[in-house]
């Protein structure tokens, strides 16, 4: 079955939903008909983008070109983990525990799917790679985001307990071990509720983009069980890498609690 091309009215009419959203917010003065609207904008020039892009990266693939994509997919990435969080580290961390998570996760685990499970040839095809990795990306700056933002809400909550261990003669690992293992639950939360909810409750996306092009649907499910096991692997490896990280990082060598260490609300 041949893919049903859409044209732009197709789309326009689509994005009356978001207007008759936004009209409805400022009747009821919400307040968030701006963000509506101009996130919607940047969500479709950003769409429109990148498909150029990726139109030509896929008539010119190398491994230098893909390689700068994936670059730029991690940077990016890095820098929404950074801005979401509500205490973030100062200084380089805020920006670098979210990214070299990612990349020690996501990138090796869409390498590994790559090279041994889809075997492309050659392995960095960009018609793969890409889309792989902004999938598995993705769910894993989600998981990241919610784990490192309720790490160090938990370390400034719980900070005399924390303090009160280490007097104790606790080890910094062991005093800030029940939040280490609260922020990393977190994280996985949103993977684990889509993996449970896959089939009965939501067609997840690749899965149904493939019916809608005309893949037959077992063959998209095979694909679909596949990346969900690699959004899991990715976002699980992520999350403890990044926790384990911002966890060593309130501590300082003499292993001291340092909340001086985040960039407090309205500083």
């Amino acid at each position: 079955m041949k893919a049903i091309v859409l044209a732009p009215v197709d789309l326009a009419l689509a994005a009356l939903l978001i207007v008759a959203l936004a009209g409805l917010s400022r009747r009821m003065r919400l307040g968030i008909e701006g963000q509506l609207l101009s996130s919607a904008a940047r969500s479709t020039i950003q769409l429109l983008l990148i498909g150029l892009v990726l139109k030509v990266l896929f008539d010119n693939a190398h491994l230098a070109w893909v390689a700068l994509m994936a670059g730029v997919m991690i940077g990016v990435a890095g820098r929404e983990v950074m801005v979401r969080q509500k205490l973030r580290f100062l200084g380089w961390w805020g920006f670098g525990l979210g990214s070299l998570a990612m990349f020690v996760s996501s990138f090796t685990v869409t390498v590994l799917a790559l090279v041994l499970v889809i075997g492309s040839h050659p392995w960095y095809a960009p018609q793969y790679a890409i889309p792989l990795l902004g999938m598995i990306l993705g769910n894993t700056m989600n998981g990241i985001s919610l784990a490192l933002d309720r790490l160090t809400q938990e370390a400034l909550q719980k900070r005399q307990i924390i303090e009160t261990r280490l007097a104790l003669g606790q080890p910094c690992r062991q005093a800030i071990s029940d939040s280490r293992r609260e922020a990393i639950r977190v994280g996985l939360i949103p993977i684990i509720n889509a993996m449970a909810a896959a089939g009965i409750v939501s067609l997840p996306g690749m899965m149904t983009g493939q019916i809608l092009a005309g893949t037959p649907p077992v063959e998209a499910v095979k694909y679909q069980i596949l990346v969900m096991f690699l959004i899991a692997g990715g976002t699980g490896f992520g999350t403890v890498v990044a926790v384990s990280l911002a966890a060593r990082r309130l501590f300082d060598e003499r292993q001291r609690l340092r909340i001086d260490r985040l960039r407090q609300p309205g500083s």
